[in-house]
């Protein structure tokens, strides 16, 4: 039977190396488990076969420095993938990483073993990379949040001081089910906001592509047509006519044109004047406003809770509940009210003198730093917001759908009544003669 050399890590942490036979490598890697090591690296051996080591005892210094300095070059081709490829998982891969891993845990599984577990599931996709430099460092001594602190593009500051307050209080397990449960409610909310555009969108892009079709290929034939009579033709006909000529000649300058244009609009936006003018806009478009501000006073009160319930300290929470903010006037708004919190007063006070947050959620705040329960009140918000959410995006969705349907209904009527009117000159005009 095959031999193979290893190294892994014992539950306590300590560093051993040794030979293990096994019908292949990933019998040998469960072995291992069993064992309740964590394996580093598992070779088959050539040859001789070396002796086992035992764990470092009376050299430890030694061992611990000869370790030390093999540790980086094992190390650098690992960082230097993260450096440049820089892969990333998003928000469902995100919260599926963070379910698994604190089922994971609360089943009584170590972190390492269980980082370990989760590097052998291959999903083609970065989420491989990132689980197994994770485990990696695991194994190194470095704390989880340290290693989540490595990927920001993946994990944000509210994960990882969520994390790290886990790690402080011993229950790891618990801290990753309720980052589960935040980034759940989080996704929830998005989901519903992408579902009452997708009915609009998908009847405007058809409608526009129905007009297109209509411009490009059977407006042409009836111009022939009117063109050999020679007959005078109505105003709604000829700009009809005319449009479709315009497309026919320069509809590839057009499409250039609206493309630079929607190129320029989203840079600007991307820019921090544009991105803040923007951003207002959206607080003052009628029924739009609604979804904005429900979803962003949901999101405010969901996050400073989870993190205050975590037990961050106050400023530091406002810190990170200001960065998670998708709308840069209530992020400001936010930035002022911690600027004043630093003074000493209270956080209900400051939100509502910068006039941006309502009334309703200051004083139900304000009923929570009187009763000393913060945590609870902010989870009433961020119910009482998810509700007004549905009820904006519901009424979103009755305006907008018939708004919809009533635009390319009269689209597509100015092209029929101008064909039936062109259609009726001529057939009078015959008649007469």
């Amino acid at each position: 039977m095959p031999r193979f050399s290893y190294t892994a890590r014992s539950l306590n942490g300590e560093r051993a190396s040794g030979t293990i036979e096994a019908a292949d490598k990933r019998s040998a890697l469960i072995q291992l488990e069993r064992q309740g090591l964590t394996p580093i690296s598992v070779k088959e051996s050539t040859g001789a076969t070396p002796a086992p080591a035992a764990p470092p005892r009376g050299g430890e210094k030694d061992n611990k420095r000869a370790n030390t300095a093999k540790t980086p070059k094992k190390a650098r081709p690992r960082l230097v993938i993260r450096r440049n490829a820089r892969p990333r998982m998003n928000l469902r891969e995100t919260l599926m990483f963070t379910r698994e891993l604190s089922d994971l845990l609360a089943s009584g599984m170590t972190l390492g073993n269980a980082l370990h577990t989760l590097s052998q599931r291959e999903t083609g996709g970065g989420q491989d990379k990132i689980v197994l430099a994770l485990r990696d460092e695991i194994i190194r001594g470095a704390s989880l949040s340290d290693a989540l602190a490595q990927w920001p593009e993946t994990f944000s500051s509210l994960y990882i001081n969520m994390v790290r307050t886990g790690e402080a209080s011993g229950k790891l397990a618990d801290a990753l089910e309720r980052v589960g449960i935040h980034y759940e409610r989080v996704q929830a909310a998005r989901e519903k906001v992408g579902m009452a555009l997708v009915y609009p969108a998908f009847v405007l892009s058809v409608g526009l592509i129905t007009m297109v079709f209509t411009m490009v290929f059977v407006v042409p034939r009836f111009s022939t047509i009117f063109e050999e009579l020679g007959s005078t033709l109505p105003l709604p006909t000829r700009i009809l006519l005319g449009t479709s000529r315009l497309l026919l000649n320069w509809g590839w300058l057009i499409l250039i044109f609206i493309g630079v244009i929607a190129w320029a609009v989203r840079r600007y936006i991307r820019s921090p004047e544009g991105e803040r003018k923007w951003h207002a806009l959206q607080l003052r478009i009628p029924v739009f406003k609604r979804i904005v501000t429900a979803n962003a006073y949901a999101q405010f009160a969901r996050t400073l809770g989870a993190l205050l319930h975590n037990g961050v300290p106050v400023l530091q929470a406002l810190g990170i509940v200001q960065e998670s903010m998708g709308n840069r006037i209530i992020a400001e708004q936010i930035r002022e009210a911690r600027e004043r919190v630093t003074d000493g007063s209270t956080i209900s006070g400051p939100l509502a003198a910068g006039k941006v947050f309502p009334p309703l959620l200051t004083d139900m705040l304000a009923v929570g730093e009187q009763s000393g329960d913060m945590p609870g009140a902010l989870g009433h918000i961020a119910r009482r917001y998810d509700d007004d959410l549905d009820r904006s995006v519901k009424v979103f969705t009755t305006i907008l759908e018939p708004l919809m349907i009533v635009l390319m209904a009269v689209l597509v009527g100015f092209v029929a009544i101008s064909m039936l009117l062109a259609v009726f000159d001529l057939t009078s005009g015959l008649n007469i003669k």
